[in-house]
């Protein structure tokens, strides 16, 4: 029989993990998708890809395969003597038959007489999708609606697109690029092949006063400078409904205030922390009364905002 390459195929090495080898698979196959590739030999790159993953996906077959040692892609060889005993629990015939077959034989699937498999099957693709959701569905959970447009065969063995719809559940605690996935709904299996998965990306819309750092929370929160300077009990919006923050005498610009469990659920118990970034605003306008008092403020305070500029400079003599 001649040799086929599976790694070299899939563009991975031969000591590649299952993570390795199921990304590279997803990769080609869409790429030489007989739906989606412009390349002429498209469909029989895609089935070698298929062949391919097939085969080093599962690890007895892999093992197997292994086993049969490296030549040359095209190549004739036969497998080692004994190979059929050790691995497929009989001696076989290695006659009239090629690569894809002898695995095929090697699972213990149903074959042809006279040694020749029936049409290969192929996994279903791996479809993506983004999810754009708000983060007030992120902290309660929802309910998304999908439409797809997807590849299947129809009855004449012809690809044709066939829109799909789907209802997914988001988990409440969902994070801005978590990546979920819904088994078998992705791409048909072909001749009997397993369906490919479906998988959310999930994409946080922008929100007016937060922002999400994995299940952390982030909002600016603005202070009069005598709040700042004497300190304030204030009522601060979250997720979960307006809460009192404590505001520090004191309170510095760009200092983080931190309420504890009040950002976006964990998975499994807890939740992530707000944290109130402080802004120091100060009044644009201001009438007779209010200037005079920051009048008389500046006559009689000591503070310096710009000590540290008298400090910082070297003078020269």
């Amino acid at each position: 029989m001649k040799y086929k390459d599976y790694y070299a195929i899939l563009g991975v090495e031969r000591n590649a993990d299952e993570a390795a080898i199921k990304k590279a698979y997803r990769k080609l196959a869409h790429q030489y998708h007989p739906d989606v590739s412009k390349d002429p030999q498209g469909e029989a790159k895609f089935k070698d890809v298929a062949e391919a993953y097939t085969t080093l996906k599962d690890p007895e077959k892999r093992a197997a395969y292994d086993q049969l040692g490296s030549y040359k892609p095209g190549q004739d060889f036969r497998p080692p003597p004994d190979w059929g005993r050790q691995f497929g629990g009989s001696q076989h015939s290695f006659e009239d038959i090629d690569l894809s077959d002898l695995f095929e034989r090697f699972a213990g699937r149903g074959h042809r007489a006279g040694g020749r498999r029936g049409p290969m099957s192929i996994p279903g693709e791996g479809y993506e999708v983004t999810a754009h959701i708000t983060l007030e569905d992120a902290y309660r959970g929802t309910e998304v609606h999908l439409d797809l447009s997807a590849p299947e065969l129809d009855e004449s063995g012809l690809l044709r697109r066939v829109p799909r719809s789907f209802k997914a559940r988001i988990p409440k605690g969902a994070t801005d690029g978590q990546r979920l996935r819904l088994r078998g709904k992705g791409g048909k299996g072909i001749n009997g092949g397993p369906d490919g998965d479906l998988y959310l990306n999930i994409a946080l819309r922008p929100h007016p006063l937060f922002r999400a750092s994995g299940h952390d929370l982030y909002l600016d929160l603005p202070l009069a400078p005598w709040e700042a300077v004497l300190g304030a009990t204030l009522q601060v919006p979250t997720l979960g409904g307006p809460v009192q923050l404590k505001v520090p005498p004191g309170t510095q610009a760009g200092q983080k205030l931190r309420l504890a469990k009040r950002g976006l659920p964990k998975p499994h118990e807890g939740a992530g922390d707000l944290f109130a970034i402080v802004q120091i605003v100060a009044p644009g306008v201001v009438n007779d009364k209010e200037r005079a008092l920051f009048q008389q403020l500046a006559d009689s305070a000591t503070f310096n905002p710009r000590r540290h500029f008298e400090q910082g400079v070297k003078h020269e003599r």
